[in-house]
């Protein structure tokens, strides 16, 4: 999973954490994001002396699997329909998501959310900055870019990449 750092607007690294975390030294007031949903992350420090990430605390669920057990609330029919499907409920509501998530539609609206988590973050107060989330989420690429041409240079250039996907045309 790749990420990008930014101080005063401008990138000052990008890569993986532990790439992320060397640079942070000399740029401590740096702001953090993980590049494919666009959400500000906190870099633990021990990250650069240990060379990796703590491990993470395992909760309920099969931990080998990744598996977390949740609830889930349903009509009777739905449940009756789920029962009826091969390899049961959990399984039929495993291919349902997986179906859905590689759904062209989902990947532009995931794209656009991680794009409007980055753009709050760094541009929030910029000129054009409503104006521009307004044409990021009606689809329209060139009024979105026309809309942040004052904004930074690399944040224009990182939003560019991260809206690679956000837009029906290309």
């Amino acid at each position: 999973m790749s990420h990008t750092a930014f101080s005063d607007g401008r990138i000052v690294a990008a890569g993986s954490l532990v790439e992320i975390a060397a640079a942070l030294k000399a740029h401590p007031d740096a702001l953090v994001f993980e590049d494919a949903s666009g959400r500000q992350v906190e870099i633990d420090p021990r990250i650069g002396e240990t060379g990796a990430p703590p491990e993470p605390a395992r909760g309920p669920g099969r931990p080998r699997l990744g598996v977390t057990a949740r609830e889930v609330t349903l009509m009777p029919r739905h449940w009756d329909w789920l029962a009826r499907q091969p390899g049961g409920a959990s399984v039929a509501l495993r291919k349902l998501v997986e179906a859905a998530a590689k759904a062209p539609k989902t990947a532009r609206l995931e794209a656009r959310d991680a794009a409007y988590r980055f753009a709050v973050a760094m541009a929030g107060n910029a000129v054009g900055f409503e104006e521009a989330m307004r044409a990021l989420y009606a689809g329209k690429r060139q009024a979105f870019r026309h809309h942040m041409e004052y904004w930074p240079a690399d944040v224009r250039a990182h939003l560019e990449k991260m809206t690679g996907d956000a837009f029906d045309e290309n």
